[in-house]
């Protein structure tokens, strides 16, 4: 690229930020009449990720009416649950989601035209395509990323919490009392699992009852040990066993599952190490050993 094509692009990028911030500071004052719909009436908090942040007053401006058109229950359900389980209900609700879909899927081939144009880069029609739909499949993206990194996070948190739930019951604390201890323990540490937790009970202050809370946990993260854990818990809780003597059970367990899956990770890396093992190593290690020998046999005679 030369120094004028790298100047237009650095002029074009500028005058994108500044209609940007233009429309911003216009839109500020004029949201969108359907864009917070929280059962609870709050704003959502502050993504974490930049993207939304930055989409977000022009969504509310130009596409939530469009989002509120789509009436598809299964596909709404669909979006329900993606927010769901990837912990990003206090965030976007479903207009706002359908809304940054929509606005994704056009803004994104619209600047790879003006890009395409200006620049002259010679991108084909299906590329342009190509990124409308991966600009409207983002969200979704980034739903199923939040929710693996959460999966993870709280596999590791797991087996600790549970020990120390055992040895708060142990102590005299009742379970749901011991989940009050560790959550005011776990305060400030950005715990996935402590915020959960912390869930569970302002569902049951507001009148859930324990087991509806419990099952709405299972939900939100929807893994298969929250789901074996918190079907042990109702179990114990209706047939009156010990809580305790179930925790610690469930500890091992968690702990036996997780060295499972460390060996299974293991036994899959050594398997794919073949790939770069049988295409550069191995390759090169033949070059070295029988390189000089074919070289000798070749022009040894010469």
């Amino acid at each position: 690229m030369g120094s004028a094509e790298l100047m237009l692009f650095t002029g074009l990028l500028l005058a994108g930020g500044a209609v940007y911030l233009f429309l911003s500071s216009l839109l500020a004052g004029k949201p969108g009449e359907s864009q917070l719909s929280w059962a609870s009436g709050t704003e959502p908090v502050k993504s974490k990720n930049g993207v939304i942040n930055l989409c977000r007053p022009l969504v509310h401006q130009f596409t939530m009416q469009h989002a509120s058109k789509i009436k598809s229950e299964k596909y709404r359900k669909k979006i329900r649950h993606l927010l769901k389980v990837g912990g990003l209900s206090s965030e976007l609700n479903e207009d706002e989601f359908i809304g940054l879909q929509i606005f994704l899927g056009f803004a994104m081939p619209v600047f790879l035209l003006i890009m395409n144009f200006s620049l002259d880069l010679g991108f084909s029609p299906f590329m342009v395509i190509g990124l409308g739909f991966v600009g409207f499949f983002m969200p979704e993206m980034h739903c199923k990323g939040s929710k693996k990194n959460r999966e993870l996070a709280v596999r590791i948190d797991m087996p600790f919490f549970i020990d120390l739930l055992a040895l708060s019951v142990e102590a005299g604390l009742d379970f749901f009392g011991a989940i009050q201890k560790i959550v005011d323990k776990a305060e400030g540490q950005n715990s996935v699992l402590a915020e959960e937790f912390k869930i569970v009970l302002k569902d049951i202050k507001i009148g859930s009852s324990k087991t509806d809370a419990l099952k709405e946990l299972a939900a939100r993260l929807d893994m298969q040990e929250m789901t074996s854990f918190v079907a042990v818990l109702i179990d114990a809780e209706a047939t009156g066993a010990s809580i305790s003597q179930v925790l610690k059970d469930q500890s091992v367990q968690m702990r036996m599952e997780r060295f499972v899956r460390a060996e299974k990770a293991g036994a899959q890396a050594s398997q794919l190490i073949l790939i770069p093992l049988m295409l550069f190593i191995l390759p090169a290690v033949f070059i070295m050993v029988f390189g000089p020998v074919a070289v000798a046999a070749m022009y040894g005679g010469k």
